[in-house]
């Protein structure tokens, strides 16, 4: 099985920074899953940004739904890069899929992957109770499939105004 590692936190906290860097240092060149959508010029601006930041050594991958093809297609070439597991997840919860499922096949296909995964995702538990329902049920699902997806993973990092926590193992 490749090294696993799952690194969270919250917005603007540093987390895909790290991820950038941890992954190149286990080879390059290496592969960027990107599974945000651009569905704004908000996004798409978003988007531009973690782009910018990528060069020559990245090869990028879209997958908004089907990560496990993703990963299946690009195991044993390079290290890759999955950001982020909330937007997997949105997509997920938008297209009426069954995301529980998903998590548990993501989950399980770590163990089969020969090549080093990174995950970002958001830590989305930490504020206010959202007002709406879609809202609690996200933020719900979000902590569901981290808790899921870590206890899956080799290492666990928190980032916080951009300075890593190694979690696990601890």
């Amino acid at each position: 099985m490749g090294k696993s590692i799952l690194i969270t936190g919250g917005a603007r906290s540093g987390k895909s920074t790290l991820a950038e860097r941890m992954t190149l240092a286990l080879g390059r060149p290496a592969i960027y899953i990107a599974t945000a959508q651009a569905h704004d010029t908000e996004m798409s601006d978003r988007i531009a940004q973690h782009q910018s930041r990528r060069d020559a050594d990245w090869r990028t991958v879209e997958a908004p739904r089907d990560l496990i093809g993703a990963l299946r297609e690009t195991d044993g070439t390079a290290p890759r890069l999955v950001d982020c597991l909330t937007l997997w997840l949105t997509n997920l919860m938008l297209a009426d899929e069954d995301w529980q499922a998903a998590t548990d096949a993501l989950a399980a296909e770590l163990a089969r992957q020969s090549a080093p995964i990174l995950f970002v995702t958001n830590e989305v538990g930490a504020g206010i109770v959202p007002e709406n329902a879609l809202a609690r049920a996200f933020r719900d699902a979000a902590g569901l499939v981290n808790q899921r997806i870590a206890d899956a993973c080799d290492e666990l990092w928190f980032c916080v105004a951009g300075h890593p926590l190694k979690v696990k193992p601890a």
